[in-house]
């Protein structure tokens, strides 16, 4: 069980529906007429519904979640705040993420929020490159799925948020599957290359920031069970911007993840 903000919310609702119960049940009738509610059960009538609905909206539905690194650049920077779609994968029980409703299914290029399989109280968020089965092997010239490159296109040097962070890396177009979507290459720091088969019911992850991300390449982060991901990146809500000079960066906002 991983004690985070899906069960502060759940103990909170139990909590005030216990509440709520016990007066409908013993303590009302022993009020003298005209009496006022005990602060608890005010409180516990005020926030139950609320803290339903966050609850039924964050654990079905969608989750906002904070860009933290930049380890998804140029699709992401530190300071988009995001949507995570809950649903898209199938409805799972909140605190104990035991899925109840199959839905859909992870396609690779998808950028999903999933838990560390090392420390589950930590949620990483990085593009699926391999699925159950797959053999990926990643050299200098790209990824290859299963003896198959995936096509990679260079587009010149990176201009954008936390440029001058990043004044000689390259941005290229790669493919994964059907999914289009950009990526840097930073000179400056070396490429982890390796071949991984990933395990049955296991995913394998990468950063867009290619050279600056720790991912499933890494053992501390490893293949990630389907039971750690949390759900499928779908939009940037807000996007405060990494450099000085500007605060939100509006061109940002409201875009779709790809």
């Amino acid at each position: 069980m991983i004690i985070d903000f899906a069960f502060v919310l759940v103990a909170l609702l139990f909590v005030s529906g216990a509440i709520l119960l016990a007066d409908r049940l013993w303590l009302r009738t022993r009020r003298p007429p005209g009496a006022r509610e005990p602060v608890p059960v005010d409180y516990a009538r005020s926030f139950f519904p609320v803290i339903l609905l966050v609850l039924v909206l964050r654990s079905f539905l969608f989750e906002p979640f904070r860009i933290p690194s930049d380890s998804m650049m140029p699709t992401l920077v530190q300071g988009d705040f995001i949507f995570v779609n809950k649903w898209r994968y199938g409805l799972r029980l909140p605190v104990l993420n035991t899925r109840i409703v199959a839905i859909g299914s992870p396609q690779r290029g998808d950028v999903i929020v999933f838990r560390k399989p090392t420390e589950p109280s930590v949620t990483f968020i990085k593009r699926l490159v391999g699925l159950p089965g797959d053999v990926i092997r990643v050299t200098e010239r790209g990824v290859f799925v299963n003896d198959v490159v995936q096509p990679l296109r260079l587009d010149g040097l990176y201009e954008g948020p936390k440029e001058s962070l990043y004044p000689f890396t390259v941005v290229a177009e790669e493919q994964l599957g059907t999914a289009r979507h950009r990526i840097m290459l930073d000179p400056a720091r070396p490429a982890v290359l390796g071949e991984w088969r990933v395990p049955e019911g296991h995913f394998f992850f990468m950063g867009d920031n290619r050279n600056n991300s720790r991912d499933s390449r890494f053992p501390e982060v490893g293949f990630v069970p389907e039971g750690n991901i949390v759900g499928k990146a779908v939009v940037i809500w807000l996007s405060f911007s990494p450099d000085k000079g500007r605060l939100l960066l509006w061109e940002r906002m409201g875009s779709g993840i790809d």
